[in-house]
């Protein structure tokens, strides 16, 4: 299997993002962005799916977090996309449920080409320190738009917004690693009926 990194710019008069990704990393991250909160998500994405991932982001923070949030979700989805290639030889769906302490949440991707997100998350707070919760539904619909994937988002239980996002984040790397993962069995095969993802 070729190597499966990428690494896309998008700059736009808001923000100004970079997102290197390597899908067969060991979990090391570096990320920027000037929001402390999603960068402890991220981290969460790379060291659960095993993705080495580095983010730099500026913008316009003065003004809220919402363009940065979103345009990083927008350049992720590129830069994985990218990485994935054509998609012969993966796994193409994952899978994981993720507790931690009170909460439980779950997730399900599908490399499927079509963009669709299904995002079923209820917090208790509507902020955690500064942070906007609400954004990051923001972050992963700009993920699933540019990466092409399918993701079903669930939390299951939880009473600490903390616990709950970090649940979502932890578990949305284990499917992703799931679902990139070379599969032996299908070698240089499309996981498709279709023959085009």
């Amino acid at each position: 299997m070729a190597e499966r990194k990428a690494e896309v710019e998008r700059n736009t008069l808001e923000t100004q993002v970079r997102v290197s990704i390597n899908l067969d990393g060991t979990g090391n991250s570096d990320i920027q962005i000037g929001v402390p909160f999603l960068e402890h998500m991220l981290d969460q994405i790379a060291r659960h799916g095993l993705i080495d991932l580095t983010i730099r982001s500026t913008g316009d923070l003065h003004i809220d977090d919402h363009h940065t949030v979103e345009d990083v979700g927008i350049t992720l989805g590129q830069a994985l996309r990218q990485a994935v290639g054509d998609k012969r030889g993966i796994r193409r769906f994952g899978h994981a449920y993720c507790p931690l302490d009170e909460a439980m949440s779950r997730v399900v991707v599908d490399f499927s080409g079509r963009p669709g997100l299904h995002f079923h998350v209820d917090y208790p707070r509507a902020r955690v320190g500064n942070f906007d919760v609400d954004l990051f539904q923001e972050f992963f619909q700009g993920l699933v738009n540019h990466a092409f994937i399918t993701l079903h988002v669930d939390n299951i239980r939880g009473t600490n917004t903390h616990h709950i996002i970090e649940t979502v984040f932890k578990a949305t790397g284990r499917a992703l690693r799931m679902a990139v993962e070379p599969d032996p069995r299908m070698a240089d095969v499309l996981p498709s009926t279709k023959g085009a993802l």
